[in-house]
């Protein structure tokens, strides 16, 4: 395996973004899924796949506390681009079961009741969606935090015994607004009133001139701004 992700990672080195989906969903013929959660790195994405046609199963995390922009966005992607997106939820008896016992806002009590939520609410419901999945596509970028710096292009994911593939990796975030714009591409309106990173209503603000671009997310606690999604590439870095 590590000489296949090697080999991968080579290859799409050497390719742009458009190319390396191309070249991951002619290589894995089944099997390859992309999570999105309707950021700007996500819409691009959604774009090549859709505009190649590519036989990607694309899904997102529907954790019963977004933003209702986020809704509408997603509705406006399905209605531009013609392609399903299969949405997962948690676990109602989990989550029933977390608010009675703790209350509705318990993650703002302490970062183990903040884990506790996205586990139920994003981290269990992922793992239901990479079940059978021998690739999953995500719109991680290299500089979006500290965290993400020294990530691969391809690694192995051992949680969920898969490939994973970063294929915007390299952008930086001006190329990226610039592509949005160039390919009139939908987003969050939530991006144009200073919300730079998007999760739950409840966990995210926006951010001030000068702050990282994550800081908006979990805002009152000092943790490493991660939610569980990708904490096997976290713990290698």
């Amino acid at each position: 395996m590590t000489m296949e992700i090697n080999h991968l990672n080579t290859t799409l080195a050497s390719l742009d973004a458009a190319e390396r989906l191309k070249f991951i969903s002619n290589q894995f013929t089944d099997g390859v899924v992309f999570s999105t959660s309707l950021g700007q790195e996500d819409q691009v994405i959604t774009y090549f796949i859709a505009n190649q046609k590519l036989p990607v199963k694309i899904f997102t995390l529907d954790t019963g506390r977004l933003f209702q922009e986020t809704y509408d966005l997603l509705d406006k992607t399905i209605a531009r681009y013609k392609v399903p997106v299969a949405i997962y939820f948690p676990d109602a008896a989990k989550v029933e079961a977390m608010v009675n016992e703790k209350g509705p806002n318990s993650f703002y009590e302490s970062v183990e009741n903040r884990k506790q939520c996205c586990y139920i609410r994003k981290v269990e419901p992922l793992n239901r969606a990479l079940a059978g999945a021998k690739v999953w596509i995500t719109g991680l970028r290299a500089e979006q935090s500290d965290n993400r710096h020294n990530l691969p292009f391809a690694e192995w994911d051992e949680v969920h015994q898969l490939i994973k593939v970063n294929p915007l990796l390299d952008w930086t975030l001006d190329k990226m607004l610039a592509f949005i714009t160039e390919q009139n591409i939908p987003y969050n309106s939530l991006h144009d009133k200073g919300f730079p990173s998007i999760g739950c209503a409840p966990c995210t603000r926006a951010i001030e001139p000068g702050e990282d671009i994550r800081a908006g997310r979990w805002w009152w606690e000092a943790s490493k701004k991660e939610c569980g999604l990708h904490q096997e590439s976290v713990q290698q870095n």
